[in-house]
């Protein structure tokens, strides 16, 4: 025990007491894992990166096809009130009007805008209070296994 204590303290090698079973160490080991510490660092935040985007790119994609779907319904059905329209704006024609709007205003292109969310949650309370001056559904669900859209 001692003999081969002092022989491996004299080659750089260190004892470990971990609940009474001794073991040695190397130096070297510690080098190894620092290295390979900072590799599967390296490579953790190489994976995060390119699932990041990937989880981006998904929900901007049904962010987009969500929106897109409100405002062709309300271009739609601004179209036909308008045809069949009174002197004065309706009720309705005025509620889409300013889904419109909103959407219009919506900032696309700056995913860091601290209000996108938000002003989602907005449009979508829009468009289901257009849908029920409308008297209809206001059902939207993009069926994952289609790529289609379910009304």
């Amino acid at each position: 025990g001692r003999a081969a204590r002092g022989a491996a303290a004299g080659c750089g090698a260190r004892w470990i007491n971990n609940k009474g079973l001794e073991r040695w160490r190397s130096p070297r080991l510690g080098r190894f894992h620092g290295e390979g510490y900072q590799e599967g660092y390296a490579e953790g935040s190489h994976v995060g990166v390119i699932e990041g985007r990937r989880y981006g790119a998904l929900h901007g994609a049904k962010i987009g096809s969500e929106i897109g779907y409100y405002l062709g319904f309300a271009l739609t059905w601004q179209r036909l009130l308008h045809r069949s329209a009174e002197e004065k704006p309706s009720k309705k024609i005025k509620a889409l009007e300013s889904l419109i709007g909103m959407i219009q205003k919506y900032p696309y292109e700056d995913p860091t805008y601290d209000k996108l969310h938000e002003d989602l949650e907005k449009i979508r309370g829009k468009f289901k209070q257009v849908c029920s001056l409308l008297n209809i559904q206001s059902d939207f669900r993009i069926n994952p296994e289609r790529s289609a859209l379910t009304f």
